[in-house]
């Protein structure tokens, strides 16, 4: 009896093997992108200034080992000061306006679009002009990059940008 139960216990951990593992195969993508400057420059920058009503130029390259896929660009205000794993650390303010100090925003900058990648890439210089509304409140900001492969592998980086009322000297 006590041969017969480790035979069927032996079995039924064979074919559980044989099933967990049938569905990941060495062709399967196992690698997320990249999302790495454009030779020497990429933009935006952690703690970058932007003035309100200007263009935001957006460069960075996408790579993938498979396939690209799509990529999403996001902006949010930072005036509660959270944070985002992807930083290299809080830009610091010298506006009285950067909400942290009790006032409430008025118009927060709110932008999130998605991108289509060409199909078959896997590599792509993305080079937009994103414009800058002029009555946004002036502040720090998130500027967050999502880019996504063909296999639903998800990269992200996070940089910290300003808005401000007029260029600094």
């Amino acid at each position: 009896m006590k041969k017969i139960i480790l035979a069927l216990a032996a079995s039924v951990a064979i074919i559980s093997l044989t099933f967990s593992c049938e569905g990941v195969s060495a062709d399967k993508d196992m690698t997320p992108p990249e999302i790495l400057p454009i030779g020497d420059y990429a933009s935006p920058l952690n703690c970058q200034g932007f003035v309100r009503g200007s263009v935001m130029q957006f460069a960075y390259l996408f790579t993938d080992n498979v396939e690209l896929g799509s990529f999403n660009i996001e902006v949010h205000n930072n005036f509660d000061h959270h944070t985002h794993s992807t930083e290299a650390g809080e830009c610091e303010s010298d506006h009285d306006h950067d909400h942290g100090h009790g006032e409430s925003p008025v118009n927060p900058w709110v932008f999130n679009r998605d991108y289509t990648i060409p199909a078959g890439s896997t590599s792509y210089e993305a080079r937009l002009e994103i414009p800058i509304p002029e009555d946004v409140d002036e502040g720090t900001y998130h500027f967050m990059i999502r880019v996504t492969d063909t296999s639903g592998w998800q990269q992200l980086r996070s940089v910290g940008i300003r808005i401000l009322e007029e260029a600094e000297d």
